[in-house]
């Protein structure tokens, strides 16, 4: 049955010798398929073919000729061949001396495999032809025209012969145009199967219709690739071609050609390494002018210095940290004793570090005395961590450029020094130490700490840019660590920006055992002597410590323990065979007199005197008060180099002990005949803050009553004229200095009593606390219960330079 306007074409036309038996031999082939009206060469190799050649050109030379299935394996099974082929004849034999057959086959017409009759000695069925159904008039000539009007087009764009668009445009039968079009495209064999088992010849035309726009738009695609490839082809070769016109150029002024191959070195580094697009772009451009320049010139230096900073930024260079908390954890114990909230802190980074891989550096500040272990606490971190360090020296600095670099305007620019640690350290993720941060200036060349605020805020560093680089670089991935001696003199927003972690001083037994783990065996090791020929016995090192340092940290403790390993290792040097062993006796004999005594006794035998604590930069000190009575009109005198706030505490003292006079047994008329005149020693030394006010108090009533202050008794706190006590800083270094005394009762404000806690336990244990909250507790616990006539005390006269030494 066929549609309307649609006829069954019999092919009838065809001479009697082309006529399609009703048997015929069967030769499969593998990725090939065979149109009607085709002329095509193949070649036969298996001995079934050749034999299936030989007995056909003896007979009608009709064979058909049928394709492979792309799955099939076999070709002498019926069940691996497409059930749909030509018939063709058989027009030219050609045997081969490699054995082979070649022939020209030509195909005559479709035709449906019905049943398969064997495969000995080739394969034979039986055939019947597949009538074509023809299209309407009209719609073939409308597919025939945009068929030639694409082939045109594609034979534009691709390689397809001239022969090929001849034939195709003097073709007017549609369906024989469909099969010489697919025959002659690059087209797969299952699509090629496709169009010649179609027999709807208007569906075989838009069939081939859709192919041809595809293979159009794959061919204007390629063509597209083509050009662009051949532009840069050609922007190469003309690039190529100037080089050697200036190298020609250069070689006939005779200038030298290092500076070409300079430049083309700088590319092939640039291309090597990792850094951002920016920077390449950057980079590139500035090598695009080097090109340009004389390498005489002061220009090509700049620029080439420029450009070997950006080569040797660790821009995406990171070392490899360390997540081992365990190993961490001994290596920050084998560095530093005790500092347990420190370590903690980093074993905290650690943790999270190994949790979440993109986390952002912390910014710790190390505060604390000089001596506590800051800055070697810095390399500790960072060789727990597997990374590179680096410090930075921040004391007394006072250029920005210091910090952001210089302009590369200026003569003589370079980076700041976080670039040139970063440079140093080969890697973006470094320790980087900002030590002394509380000792830094400004001057008319900027202000430090203000370029330190982006340096130090992890969601800005990130983008930092230095002036001399002018590029943003990465600083999120840096553990900065900074270190200070008190908080006061650094800018608040930079103190915002920092996680503050308090070092305290140290005590005498923590020294002792810092000494003998540390210190005693880096200054044996650097005077070269050995534990054999030198030994400190026990009690030796608290000898040194108490009566040779007065410091909250190491440095003088280290430099008395070096002093003595020196004069070891000069008698062993001259000769001596025997180990010395130091001994407190002997320690006099080494480092001479002893320089630090305990005068609590001497001082507090008189009414009017107080101890009381103070902090300082450098660690807790112990003050002594002291207060004196002489003939006047009541005036109030307060001496020893003391800052305002200081005066106001002392006189707001005196009001306070005026106005309870009554209630001490205080006669009024002693504050109007006399003069009160208040001294704390060491008058050399600037002093200032409200926290020796109760002190101040304590020793005025004492003066004034008679009643002498207890011997072992220290006190801080800040006082007002009604007798209030306040709160005050620095409890834990104050507390250490009182120990380090020999004081074992302190007296302070009640609200200060939870800053006691992180005292170390001997400590805790060897002082009793008294909090107050106003100032008459002061003084019922200072203050003796009555009032002592002392006698004056007079100095024992010395005769002669022997007495003189001898005392």
């Amino acid at each position: 049955m066929t549609k309307k306007n649609e006829t069954t074409v019999e092919p009838t036309s065809l001479p009697p010798e082309d006529r399609l038996p009703e048997f015929l031999p069967i030769l499969p082939m593998e990725h090939f398929v065979l149109f009607p009206s085709m002329l095509a060469p193949i070649i036969v190799g298996d001995d079934r073919s050749k034999r299936l050649v030989d007995e056909v050109l003896a007979g009608d030379r009709m064979v058909g000729v049928v394709a492979k299935k792309p799955d099939g394996e076999d070709l002498s099974a019926f069940e691996n061949l497409y059930t749909i082929g030509t018939s063709a004849k058989i027009l030219k034999m050609l045997k081969m001396p490699d054995g082979t057959v070649r022939l020209l086959i030509h195909g005559i017409q479709r035709m449906k495999i019905t049943q398969s009759l064997g495969n000995e000695p080739y394969l034979k069925a039986r055939v019947e032809p597949l009538h074509e159904i023809s299209a309407g008039e009209n719609e073939a000539q409308a597919l025939l025209q945009n068929i030639h009007s694409l082939i045109e087009k594609a034979i534009q764009l691709s390689s397809l012969p001239d022969d090929f668009r001849i034939a195709a445009m003097n073709l007017t039968d549609p369906g024989k145009l469909a099969d010489l079009v697919a025959y002659n495209l690059s087209l797969k064999l299952p699509e090629q199967q496709e169009i010649l088992e179609q027999a709807d010849v208007k569906e075989r035309l838009t069939r081939i219709l859709h192919i041809l726009n595809r293979e159009i738009q794959v061919m204007e695609l390629g063509s597209q690739i083509q050009s662009q490839v051949r532009s840069e082809m050609d922007k190469n070769q003309r690039d190529y071609v100037l080089r050697e016109q200036m190298k020609a150029i250069r070689r006939e002024l005779g200038e030298d050609e290092s500076g070409a191959r300079e430049t083309e070195e700088l590319r092939a580094k640039i291309a090597a390494k990792a850094m951002p697009d920016y920077a390449r772009e950057t980079a590139n451009r500035e090598v695009q002018r080097l090109g340009t320049m004389q390498a005489a010139s002061a220009e090509y230096t700049v620029a080439r210095t420029y450009l070997e900073w950006i080569l040797d930024l660790p821009w995406m260079e990171s070392t490899k940290d360390s997540l081992d908390v365990k190993r961490a954890r001994e290596i920050l114990d084998e560095d530093h004793y005790n500092l347990e909230k420190i370590k903690d802190r980093i074993i905290e980074y650690l943790s999270v570090r190994k949790l979440k891989q993109d986390m952002h550096g912390p910014i710790l500040c190390l505060v604390g005395p000089p001596g506590v272990g800051k800055t070697s606490l810095g390399r500790s971190i960072a060789r727990s961590l597997d990374r590179n360090f680096y410090r930075i020296s921040l004391g007394g600095m006072r250029d920005e450029a210091e910090i952001r670099g210089h302009r590369r305007t200026y003569i003589g620019a370079m980076p700041g020094r976080l670039l040139k640690g970063l440079k140093q350290g080969k890697s973006n993720n470094p320790v980087i130490m900002l030590d002394e941060i509380d000792k830094l200036s400004s001057d008319y060349r900027g202000d430090p700490a203000a370029a330190l605020l982006e340096v130090l805020d992890p969601e800005q560093n990130n983008t930092f840019t230095d002036n001399y680089l002018d590029m943003p670089f990465d600083l999120s991935k840096v553990l900065f660590i900074t270190t200070a001696n008190q908080l006061d003199t650094i800018p608040a927003p930079l103190r915002d920006r920092m996680e503050v972690l308090e070092l305290g001083g140290y005590t005498v037994r923590e020294k002792v055992a810092i000494a003998r783990k540390y210190i005693v065996p880096k200054q044996m090791h650097e005077n070269g002597i050995t534990s054999k020929q030198i030994n400190f016995a026990g009690g030796t090192l608290e000898r040194i410590v108490e009566g040779y340092t007065r410091e909250a940290g190491l440095r003088n403790l280290e430099r008395e323990i070096g002093n003595v390993c020196r004069k070891v290792a000069r008698m062993v040097a001259e000769g001596r065979r025997k180990p010395v062993i130091v001994t407190p006796r002997t320690v006099t004999e080494y480092l001479g007199r002893q320089k630090f005594y305990k005068e609590l006794a001497q001082r507090m035998s008189q009414p009017g005197v107080a101890i009381g604590l103070a902090w300082t930069s450098v660690g807790g000190e112990i003050l002594f008060i002291e207060a004196s009575l002489t003939n006047g009109n009541g005036r109030f005198m307060l001496t020893g180099q003391l800052g305002d706030v200081m005066r106001e505490s002392g006189q707001a003292a005196l009001t306070y002990v005026r106005s309870i006079a009554p209630q001490l047994g205080i006669p009024e008329e002693m504050f109007g005949r006399y003069d009160i005149h208040m001294h704390i020693p060491a008058g050399a030394i600037p002093k200032d803050g409200p926290s020796a006010g109760i002190t101040m108090a304590a020793a005025l009533a004492s003066l004034l009553t008679g009643r002498r202050v207890r011997s072992q008794l220290a006190m801080t706190g800040e006082i007002t004229i009604k007798g209030n006590v306040l709160p005050v800083g620095g409890i834990r270094e104050k507390v250490l200095a009182a120990a380090r005394a020999g004081i074992d009762e302190i007296i302070l404000p009640a609200r200060n009593l939870a800053d006691t806690e992180d005292l170390p336990e001997d400590i805790e244990a060897k002082i009793t606390f008294y909090p107050v909250e106003f100032a008459g507790e002061v003084l019922g616990v200072a203050l003796e219960p009555r009032a002592r006539k002392v006698a004056p005390h007079l100095p024992t006269p010395i005769v002669g330079v022997a007495a003189k030494h001898k005392a």
